[in-house]
C-alpha cells in the first residue's frame, strides 16, 4: 500500500521504479491496513487512533456494587490486556478509577516473545487531577476536552491511546464518535442484578432504532475468557 503520509505518498514506489524495479502495490493491502490501522489514521487525522479496552460480564457489568472490579477476567485476559498496554503510546483513565482502583497502568503480564526485558510502560492519562500519592503517578493530569487531547497526543507523536475506563470516560469517548476500535474481554459471569456499574454511565438509546452498531472484526478465546473486536460500521 502507499505510504498515506502527504509528504512521501508514492516517493519511495517512485523511486523504486526509476531504478528499473517493478513494484506491484496492492498485494494483501486490506490485511496490512489492519496492521497498521494507528499509523493509517494518525498520518489521515492528525489523531491517534482510540481503542477502548473493557472487562466485563456477560450481562455488561464493569464493576460491583462496591466499586470493585478485579478481577472479572482471567489470567490470560489479562495477560492480553498488558500486551495491548505495550502495544500502545499512551493509556488514558478518567480520575474516579485511579481512586477506586489505584491502578499502575504499567506493562507487569505479558513479555515480548524474544523475552528481551525492556520499558514497555505506555504514557500514562488521566481526566482530572488525583492524589499526589497515586500509583498512576508519574502522569499527564488532564482536564480540557478530549478533542483537545487527542490533537495534543497527536502532535507529541502518539499513533495509539488505549482507554481503560471507567464507565463515565468510556461514555464520553464514545458518545463523541473517537472510539476507532472496541476489545470486550468477556467473562463467563454475572453479576445478576441492576445495581453493578455499566459499561456506559448515563442516558442509552431511547429506541432500537437509534442503536450504535458495529462490525465484529474478530473473536478470540483467551483461557475461559472472549475477546471480541468491534469497530464501527464505517471504519
Amino acid at each position: 500500500m502507499k505510504d498515506p503520509d502527504h509528504q512521501v505518498y508514492g516517493e519511495g514506489i517512485k523511486s523504486l521504479r526509476n531504478a528499473g524495479i517493478d513494484v506491484t502495490v496492492g498485494v494483501l493491502e486490506a490485511l496490512v491496513s489492519d496492521q497498521l490501522a494507528p499509523y493509517v489514521h494518525h498520518r489521515k487525522t492528525g489523531r491517534p487512533y482510540v481503542i477502548l479496552k473493557i472487562a466485563t460480564t456477560l450481562d455488561g457489568k464493569v464493576a460491583a456494587p462496591d466499586g470493585s472490579s478485579q478481577w472479572i477476567t482471567g489470567p490470560e485476559a489479562r495477560r492480553e490486556g498488558h500486551k495491548l498496554r505495550a502495544y500502545s503510546d499512551a493509556i488514558c483513565v478518567g480520575k474516579g478509577t485511579v481512586i477506586s482502583d489505584n491502578p499502575q497502568l504499567t506493562v507487569r503480564d505479558w513479555m515480548p516473545d524474544d523475552g528481551i526485558l525492556q520499558n514497555l510502560d505506555p504514557r500514562r492519562v488521566v481526566l482530572g487531577k488525583v492524589p499526589t500519592e497515586a500509583a498512576v503517578h508519574p502522569c499527564y493530569e488532564f482536564t480540557g476536552d478530549l478533542f483537545g487531547l487527542l490533537e495534543e497526543l497527536g502532535d507529541d507523536g502518539v499513533l495509539q491511546l488505549l482507554v481503560e475506563g471507567g464507565a463515565s470516560t468510556y461514555k464520553a469517548f464514545h458518545d463523541l464518535g473517537l472510539v476507532n476500535e472496541y476489545q470486550l474481554f468477556l467473562a463467563p459471569a454475572f453479576m445478576g442484578g441492576s445495581d453493578g456499574v455499566n459499561i456506559f454511565s448515563g442516558d442509552s438509546s431511547q429506541a432500537i432504532s437509534d442503536l450504535w452498531r458495529g462490525r465484529i472484526q474478530e473473536v478470540a478465546e483467551l483461557g475461559k475468557d472472549i475477546k471480541v473486536t468491534v469497530v464501527p460500521e464505517h471504519n
